[in-house]
């Protein structure tokens, strides 16, 4: 629970409350509270490599707090809306500016700097879902397209597959060792997969998609 990592007074459950409501609006598809249970029980998985582990908790409340589909801007004012509302729950102002600082990162996952223990569990702990069962990727695949209705598919086909090449890309998915032996199999099969699906989609779809396979 939310007032475990701050104490529990009025402020942090009013807090508590407000997060709560933020996770339910109505227009979220994926970013939801399931997803913010989703990254905190991950968080829990890795939190013996992070240095401070309450400070990657907090982040993940905070991380998709504000959410208007508007990628940077929605993780800004998430971290802004963490730096206006903890200190008043009693948390250290370097904890504050810890958990601001992890929130600026899941904007860009891979602005992370080697040796950010604490960065490196809350980006891994907010990928985990691409290592899902595949019933379970498939599901997030489509509420991620469910929140970008109002982009035409092609556009939206374009742009995820850009999205999914950049992640395939890179030699390791995820940063931790724990992430790694977890997920990184099963994130590149989802991926490779969907990829090709949109591959698929697209005119000339089957010559499109065995040159992605």
């Amino acid at each position: 629970m939310f007032r475990e990592l701050t104490g529990d007074s009025p402020a942090a459950r009013a807090l508590e409350a407000e997060l709560l409501a933020r996770w339910a609006e109505p227009h979220r598809r994926y970013h939801t509270t399931a997803h913010l249970r989703a990254v905190l029980a991950a968080v829990g998985d890795l939190a013996g490599q992070a240095t401070d582990p309450t400070a990657v908790r907090l982040a993940a409340w905070f991380h998709d707090a504000v959410y208007d589909g508007r990628p940077g801007w929605d993780e800004e004012r998430s971290a802004q809306l963490a730096q206006a509302r903890l200190p008043g729950c009693g948390v250290p102002a370097d904890r504050v500016a810890r958990v601001a600082r992890l929130v600026r990162l899941t904007a860009a996952h891979d602005t992370l700097r080697p040796g950010d223990a604490d960065g490196a569990v809350l980006c891994d702990a907010d990928l985990a879902v691409l290592g899902g069962e595949p019933a379970d990727y498939d599901d997030y695949a489509a509420r991620i397209r469910q929140e970008y209705a109002h982009v035409p598919d092609d556009l939206f086909a374009a742009g995820r597959a850009a999205v999914l090449g950049r992640l395939l890309a890179v030699p390791e998915l995820y940063r931790t060792p724990r992430a790694r032996a977890l997920w990184e199999a099963a994130a590149r099969r989802n991926m490779t997969a969907e990829l090709a699906a949109l591959a698929a989609a697209q005119p000339g779809g089957d010559e499109a998609g065995e040159q992605l396979a």
